[in-house]
């Protein structure tokens, strides 16, 4: 049952590259993949001080996804690109709120594995740092996320990029001691 449906994810993530059925595929993917994308938005909105449940995020994901032309290579690639459209869900959502007030209440998130346990930090400033990041090593940026906003295991990790689980930590211990001087400066 569980290949099955798996299989049938496959084929219709296959199909969404096709502009004719781009549609069709997309309406069927949903309530297919539907539990999986809610566990990733549980994991983002644990994390992140925000209005949105996990439903809701899962939804303003559907629209964004229904707006944009989504051609991903594979299952992973699927969900890392409905992981990263989520975080800029949260953050433009955290911009607006920054900007209704010229300064308004910022949104904190705890940074796991970071530093000492129940740190935050500003959403933005988070998000900013990350996108340095990600300019140096996308990887690193990419265990980051992972680690940090979804919760990940190293063992986890190493599947999601396909490395192994020796080379996730040392890139994590690296990312990590950089973030936490880069967010010290900020």
């Amino acid at each position: 049952m569980v290949e099955q449906q798996v299989s049938n994810v496959s084929i219709l993530i296959g199909r969404l590259r096709d502009d004719e059925s781009q549609a069709q595929a997309r309406d069927a993917l949903l309530p297919l993949v539907y539990d999986e994308l809610e566990a990733i938005a549980r994991a983002y909105t644990h994390t992140t001080a925000t209005s949105l449940d996990p439903r809701g995020l899962v939804h303003e994901l559907y629209l964004r996804l229904v707006a944009t032309p989504l051609e991903p290579r594979d299952r992973k690639h699927f969900f890392a690109i409905a992981a990263l459209a989520m975080r800029q869900i949260l953050v433009d959502r955290a911009r607006r709120k920054r900007a209704a007030k010229r300064g308004g209440e910022t949104e904190r998130v705890p940074l796991t594995g970071l530093a000492a346990c129940g740190q935050t930090a500003d959403l933005l400033v988070i998000d900013e740092v990350l996108a340095r990041l990600e300019a140096l090593s996308p990887r690193q940026a990419r265990i980051v996320e992972m680690r940090c906003l979804l919760g990940m295991s190293v063992a986890e990790i190493a599947d999601a990029v396909e490395v192994s689980p020796r080379t996730v930590h040392a890139e994590w211990q690296l990312a990590r001691a950089w973030l936490v001087r880069e967010l010290a400066a900020s």
